[in-house]
This record gives C-alpha cells, structure tokens and sequence, in this order.
C-alpha cells in the first residue's frame, strides 16, 4: 500500500471508531441544522478532527478541504486533502447503519489516493492512482453492463435543492422504466464504492458536494469506469451533476437526462 493512502486508512479507521462508538449512545448525539434540510453533529466535527491530526501528524505541511471546518493547513502545498468525515449524516441521526468516512489526497488537483470506509460493515474501499481499486484488499471491477435493461442503479435525491425536483422525477421516472430497479440510500462515497465493487451498475445525482465524490471518483476510475457530468463533460466537480458507470451504461443514463436537461443542470 501507498505510504499516503496507508496514512489515510489510518485517519479514515480512527474516525470510524468514533462514529461507532457514537452509534451506541445516539440519544446523546448533539445535531445542528447549517441549512436546509442539511445537518452536522458533534460527532462529524470529532471525526473530522481525528482525521486531520493524524494525516497532520504524518505530513504536516499538507493542506486541507473539509466538510465541516473548511480549509486548514498549508493552502499553498501541492497535496491537498479532502474529507468527508461522515457521508450520511441523516442515516447516522437516524439509527440507520449505512454511511461512510471519505478521504482523497489530491496533488497538484488530481486525486491520486482514495480511501472510503463503511464503519458499520468494516468495509474498506481503496484506490492509488494507476494502481486499481481494492475492496477489503481484493481487487474491483465495475460491471459490465451493456445497457440500462437488468441494471441496479443508484440514485440520490435532491432533497437541498428541492426546486430541482421536477427535472428530477422526469429523469427518474424515465430511467426507472428500462432499469430493474433503483437505489437510493444516503451516500454518495458509498454509492461510488458500490459502483466500483460492481454492487451496482451506476450512479447519478444532482448537486453532490466535491468532498463526497473525490474520493468515490476515483474508485470508480481505478475500477474501469468513468465519471461525468450530465452532457458528458468533466464539469461535475463544480456543479455536483454526477453520472458513473461503465462507459456504456453512462451513455445509457446520459441519454435519459439530456431530454430534461434545464440550463442549470447542463453546467
């Protein structure tokens, strides 16, 4: 294992401890609204720092791009850190056992390492540039589906843009139609995993934030897949309009969002 991605398991494992830890005494858990329909907790902020100090500790001239605190560190050094310390808060408040802990460390602005951890399940998703995508130390691999018919695909619901909710529907109900079935379950790091482990066949969402997909994306990469926005472009890191699949089932998904596509979805 990479030196740095063996470092971010470490942080990733530490916040883990704490979110679990957490899941016991959830009636003690301090939750704050930052928006609409948008929580935080007491217990993102200790996770959040239990990754910092340890990546801190291993590099402390790295920067950082957090969730919850924001940028910290050196803002000027070529590495660069993002982290999600706990994707899937609502699921977490909630008692429901499906949320992650997502790091990516990001040089010169490409992702080079990916560590995405389910606590509840003790499942490890990781990634090295160049190197492939790993689960629980097995090598992964996207599905090979050749279009939407029999296919699983995830999905996540606009619920802090709601005025998107009607292209939303339309794109849903037309993909629904071809697929088996659709997914959706409260995480985007873990939906990204799933498409990289071949749990699912792809995934989109409108709106997702850069710090819960930087690490996903390149699990998906690494797993022989790719990522886009919505008119096939690479412009979803700034507007969150996310599609990941085999190139085929990404082509199959892009086909039933372009007849919807309002101006604002086509950034």
């Amino acid at each position: 294992m990479h030196p740095m991605l063996n470092i971010a398991v470490r942080a990733a494992r530490s916040a883990g401890k704490i979110i679990m830890h957490a899941t016991e005494q959830l009636d003690k858990v301090q939750v704050e609204q930052k928006g609409s329909n948008d929580f935080v907790t007491n217990v993102d902020q200790e996770a959040e720092r239990a990754i910092i100090e340890v990546i801190a500790k291993a590099y402390p001239n790295h920067g950082f791009i957090c969730q919850e605190s924001g940028k910290s560190g050196n803002p000027d050094s070529e590495f660069q850190w993002i982290i999600d310390p706990l994707d899937g808060t609502t699921n977490f408040i909630k008692g429901i056992p499906h949320f992650s802990v997502s790091i990516a460390l990001q040089v010169n602005g490409k992702t080079e390492q990916a560590v995405v951890l389910d606590p509840s399940r003790d499942e490890l998703f990781t990634a090295t540039k160049g190197a492939g995508c790993q689960f629980n130390n097995y090598r992964t691999r996207a599905t090979k589906a050749k279009d939407l018919k029999g296919t699983i695909i995830a999905t996540g619901f606009p619920f802090k843009t709601k005025h998107y909710k009607d292209s939303y529907l339309a794109i849903f109900s037309d993909m629904f139609d071809d697929t088996a079935d659709m997914r959706r379950s409260g995480s985007v790091a873990l939906d990204l995993a799933y498409v990289a482990a071949g749990r699912v066949d792809g995934f989109w969402e409108i709106g997702a934030k850069p710090w819960e997909t930087a690490a996903g994306e390149l699990l998906v990469k690494e797993s022989g897949a790719i990522v886009t926005d919505f008119t096939g472009g690479h412009g979803y890191v700034a507007s969150g309009n996310i599609v990941a699949g085999n190139p085929k089932i990404v082509k199959a998904i892009l086909s039933k969002i372009r007849p919807h596509l309002t101006p604002a979805l086509s950034r």
